[in-house]
């Protein structure tokens, strides 16, 4: 018998690809890819395909560009493939982006 926790991510995957595309949908979805941690310290926002992720430091910023070849997949599994095909990066201090 298989723990009922197997099934979430499957079940997980289906509902939100079944639900219309909202900025709620893409909030949740980029939290169940990254997890807490990066969550607490990004926003999103898919403008077409790209999906725009602020963080709060240059810092986070490069740790999600060098995750991209994680995170993007795992966007695509749960939004569908076409609805975010790249991912863009900018720090954002108390309002300002930074280079």
């Amino acid at each position: 018998m298989k723990p009922l926790t197997s099934g979430l991510p499957g079940a997980l995957t289906d509902l939100l690809r079944n639900a219309p595309l909202s900025d709620g949908k893409v909030a949740f979805a980029w939290s169940a890819a990254v997890g807490a941690a990066l969550d607490r310290v990004t926003k999103v926002k898919l403008e077409h395909d790209v999906l725009i992720v602020e963080t709060t430091s240059a810092q986070w910023s490069r740790e999600v560009q060098r995750s991209t070849a994680v995170i993007l997949p795992r966007l695509q599994a749960l939004l569908g493939k076409d609805t975010v095909r790249k991912l863009q990066c900018r720090a954002v201090l108390q309002g300002r982006q930074v280079p």
